[in-house]
């Protein structure tokens, strides 16, 4: 029985919206094995394998030419054959007209019909199959087995979350309301998910926390400073209650003075001159400043890394009016080039929020005041602004030093950064240190086939494909203990983000993958072992260019921040 059904979306190879005059509904990603195997594909399959998902939505695009809806090999032979898929796969909205009216590839509404029922998909978003399907039968484009098989699907899911065991609103969750969705245990909840991931940028001078006793007045500056909007970012529920940045600094000092500093984010019209005047009338400024829904949402992407060029210019010119270092807090959804704000000796400090939700405000004010321990880390790599000659259209992970292509994300990117995934300061002092093992050789070796390696590639390891080492030595786990102490006078809540990288770079491998992570609460001076337990085939393998996953002979490094520790495979 299922008490919830979950639904893993968009399936696969869904990175572009609307960029440049290039849509969602006819991009044509151009993806390589290598790049499915070991960035695309691994989400969903830990979705299906790990996490039991009993829903899949397809995505509009195309990859390598076939609309995701209408591709067989992507929903009956990988999801369901190969990961062991047991549920149903619905279109996005409207996905399957699409495929006839806006990518050409059905000629007719019928052939869109059979073409993505006969690839595995079960229900559509929208009305096709409602007005098709019929005559797709008729036309003898489609087997009535194939209507079967999606009732089924559909059916099978609904019996699992008990709607047919009598009256669906006299079951566990049949009555869910506002009393249990806004209880008091969901909106700590909110106020919990708010804390953890805030990300503290910079701390110049140790700025923060203030003082609770001794912060006499506040200015708080900017567009989304009281802005409630543009906590929740996109497809968000109506929140509970909302409490905005400003609201929550009243909490802790009276006398707080209010200006936006500009009529909106992009800054068209910019009050220059009377923040300024605000500034200079408090003892400390928070800039509340960054984006929102329009810049960036479903249906627009982002042409630019920075903030416009007069919000820009205004947190600038605040920030040097300022009696003291100014504190520069940041909404947006993706990352933003704030190198002049990193460098600027006025900015002291830096908070980015992301969009926190109902109880961001809240949060950064307990953060700003020294009530939290900031310990979130940046979930992606904050590239500078020139990164935006990169096509959003180039789909490839691995760098082309020939053509001057960087690459992407932490494990490929080879360019400039202004601050890299993972990165996240804290008000304490962390050290960390590898403890011995019982064992760092990890032998894999293999009874069918000999190891191989591309000889006439310097760059080659011995390597055995993960598919033929077999389910007991894949079974093989290696148990790394990492002690943490926090060194600082706060508690935290600190995250331990366990990285591995092949002693040969090149080739194709990524310069590092993330491979497990845990939090962990430290009191000011306390120590703790922290024990993660890795998998060779999942976590020491590597996609080679026919996207098969292999395991390469040698050593691996594992890393925590500066310490690193040495296992070696053997095969």
């Amino acid at each position: 029985h299922l008490q919830a059904s979950a639904c893993c979306k968009h399936f696969t190879a869904y990175d572009l919206d609307n960029w440049k005059g290039v849509n969602r509904f006819v991009f044509n990603a151009k993806v390589s094995l290598q790049d499915l195997a070991d960035t695309y594909m691994p989400p969903f399959r830990s979705c299906i394998e790990e996490r039991k998902a009993s829903g899949i939505m397809c995505a509009y695009n195309r990859v390598n030419g076939v609309p995701n809806c209408a591709d067989y090999n992507l929903l009956s032979k990988t999801a369901r054959a190969q990961w062991g898929f047991n549920g149903y796969i619905t279109s996005d909205c409207d996905a399957v007209s699409i495929i006839h009216e806006e990518q050409g590839y059905a000629k007719l509404p019928e052939d869109a019909v059979a073409d993505v029922l006969k690839a595995g998909m079960d229900v559509n978003c929208g009305n096709y199959l409602k007005n098709y399907t019929k005559s797709a039968v008729v036309k003898r484009k489609l087997p009535i087995s194939e209507i079967d098989r999606a009732l089924h699907n559909l059916f099978s899911v609904r019996m699992r979350l008990g709607l047919f065991d009598g009256n669906p609103l006299q079951q566990l969750f049949g009555k869910i309301g506002p009393d249990q969705v806004c209880s008091q245990e969901h909106q700590n909840l909110a106020l919990e998910a708010a804390r953890n991931s805030i990300v503290l940028l910079k701390n110049n001078y140790r700025l923060l926390p203030f003082s609770k006793a001794k912060t006499a007045s506040l200015a708080v500056i900017g567009p989304n400073a009281n802005s409630a909007k543009t906590l929740l970012g996109n497809y968000a529920g109506p929140p509970c209650k909302t409490v905005t940045p400003l609201q929550g600094l009243q909490r802790y000092v009276k006398d707080i003075t209010y200006h936006p500093g500009c009529n909106a984010v992009n800054c068209s019209y910019a009050l220059t001159d009377q923040a300024v005047k605000v500034a200079k009338g408090a003892e400390y400024v928070v800039l509340v400043m960054g984006l929102d829904q329009t810049q960036e949402r479903e249906e627009l992407d982002r042409v630019d890394l920075v903030l416009s060029p007069k919000q820009q210019n205004l947190i600038s010119i605040v920030a040097r009016a300022a009696k003291n270092p100014v504190v520069l807090v940041l909404l947006s959804g993706g990352p933003v080039d704030i190198s002049f704000a990193k460098y600027d000796k006025h900015i002291g400090s830096i908070l980015w929020a992301g969009y926190p939700g109902e109880a961001g405000g809240l949060a950064l004010a307990e953060i700003i005041f020294g009530d939290h321990n900031p310990g979130g880390r940046l979930p992606v790599t904050w590239y500078p602004q020139s990164f935006v000659k990169v096509p959003m259209t180039d789909m490839r992970m691995r760098p082309e030093p020939s053509s001057g292509y960087p690459g992407r994300t932490y494990r490929f990117y080879q360019g400039q950064k202004v601050f890299e995934f993972g990165y996240g300061l804290s008000y304490s002092n962390y050290s960390y240190e590898f403890l011995p093992v019982a064992q760092n050789m990890v032998y894999l070796n293999h009874p069918v086939k000999s190891p191989k390696a591309e000889l006439e590639n310097s760059n080659a390891l011995k390597h055995v494909p993960v598919s033929e080492i077999g389910t007991e030595l894949c079974s093989k786990r290696i148990p790394v203990t990492v002690r943490a102490q926090n060194h600082g006078d706060m508690a935290g809540r600190h995250p331990l983000l366990l990285f591995v990288r092949s002693a040969k770079a090149g080739n194709g491998r990524p310069e590092k993958q993330l491979v497990a992570f845990q939090s962990v609460i430290l009191n000011a001076g306390e120590r703790a072992d922290v024990e993660f337990e890795l998998s060779p085939c999942e976590h020491l393998s590597t996609a080679n260019e026919d996207g098969l996953m292999v395991i390469e002979e040698g050593s691996h490094f594992l890393s925590i921040e500066d310490k690193e520790s040495e296992i070696t495979v053997i095969l």
